[in-house]
């Protein structure tokens, strides 16, 4: 259901920029394209990709095959609970003691993530102060270790069953204040690492060799871990793996359960270099021309929306509509201005939008306050953003 400048520019005429926006006909038909990726498994939804209640709400209520939602904050998962969401786990671990306590209130405690004995006794703190019994997830590093390369990210430091038994038995040791429920091992170097990047040109070949080698080594450690914990008698109800970038490996593994998926909702510039899937672009955001400094070269306020991560040219915003605009090596995306070459046959005069993509996806939702809801070529409504909504 390609899109081309019309489209949008008909449907947000009259409209104050910039704005942010998003295509739900083509946002519901990425989240159908997850599910189906997903081989029958739930897909827990990643909320640091999405950042907006009302679309959580959509793809939870819309597509049966999401089930839980994996959360980046504890504000967030407190937020989130109150508006009556449910099946809420910590994607990272929380440390501040007032956070703990508040994810731990009754009646439903907040599912913790934890890596290390000092996170369990900090969670069941927290815990006895309400008397409850907070579930757990137990975080397992899935990285890759070569010689002079450490292939993933640096996250959890339980890399053996060993490790795994013995934050499992400081679990047990805290009685009735906590409990395993889960294990979540997340193969950041297939989920995250484009193959096909546009800006990588021969480390694609090697990216994807080394994710070939990564598969087996993934599945085997996520299920040496499993297994031990449960000779030990530990039982957890999911295992937890995978995201946009992985799902058709991931469900591959026996010992998973759910899937995590977010990014693929929104599809940023970043996800256009995978080769195994593609995503419709969802979401984007609009920001006028003020300038015309020569031929073929206009200046826009604004924009400099660069996504985290290491550095590069690859965490831009990119230019989306109209067909064939591009940032200027030696400027860039500015914070005040960005200039763009464009020499197509779509007219830019001045106040007319020029429409990018973020690098990554729910980031774009932190420099605007609202969404535009596009479907059928209109706006049917306008939604607060998380900044939007708590600030």
């Amino acid at each position: 259901m390609p899109r081309d400048y019309a489209y949008y520019a008909q449907a947000l005429e009259g409209r104050r920029l910039p704005l942010a926006f998003a295509d739900l006909d083509l946002l519901n038909e990425n989240a159908a394209a997850l599910v189906r990726r997903a081989g029958g498994l739930p897909v827990r939804v990643a909320t640091k990709s999405v950042r907006c209640v009302a679309l959580l709400r959509r793809v939870l209520d819309g597509h049966p095959g999401f089930r839980g939602l994996m959360c980046f904050s504890a504000d967030e998962a407190v937020h989130l609970r109150e508006r009556g969401f449910t099946d809420l786990l910590m994607g990272y671990p929380v440390v501040d003691a007032e956070a703990l306590a508040e994810l731990c209130r009754p009646p439903a405690p907040v599912t913790l993530m934890v890596d290390s004995v000092e996170h369990v006794a900090l969670a069941a703190r927290a815990a006895r102060r309400h008397g409850t019994r907070a579930p757990l997830c137990l975080d397992v590093d899935l990285s890759v270790d070569l010689p002079g390369l450490r292939f993933g990210v640096h996250r959890s430091p339980v890399r053996s069953p060993e490790d795994a038994l013995v934050v499992a038995r400081s679990i047990a040791a805290e009685g009735d204040a906590v409990f395993l429920a889960g294990v979540m091992g997340y193969e950041a170097q297939l989920a995250g690492v484009p193959d096909a990047a546009p800006h990588a040109g021969p480390k694609n070949v090697v990216i994807r060799a080394l994710k070939r080698g990564s598969v087996g080594r993934v599945h085997s450690r996520r299920q040496a871990v499993v297994a031990a914990l449960k000779e030990a008698g530990f039982a957890p109800r999911f295992v937890n793996g995978g995201g946009t970038g992985s799902l058709e490996s991931t469900r591959e593994d026996a010992s998973v359960t759910e899937l995590t998926a977010g990014s693929g909702l929104y599809s940023p510039a970043l996800f256009d270099g995978y080769r195994g899937f593609h995503h419709q672009p969802a979401v984007a955001f609009a920001i006028p021309v003020t300038r015309r400094p020569g031929p073929g070269l206009f200046t826009l306020q604004g924009g400099g929306f660069v996504a985290s991560g290491s550095a590069g040219v690859d965490k831009l915003p990119a230019p989306y509509l109209p067909e064939g605009a591009k940032l200027l090596p030696l400027e860039g995306a500015g914070e005040v201005q960005t200039p763009i070459a464009y020499a197509g046959p779509v007219p830019l005069p001045l106040g007319a939008p020029v429409f990018f993509r973020h690098a990554k996806a729910g980031e774009v939702c932190e420099h605007f306050r609202t969404l535009l809801l596009i479907s059928g070529g209109r706006v049917v409504e306008e939604v607060p953003t998380y900044r939007g909504e708590w600030g």
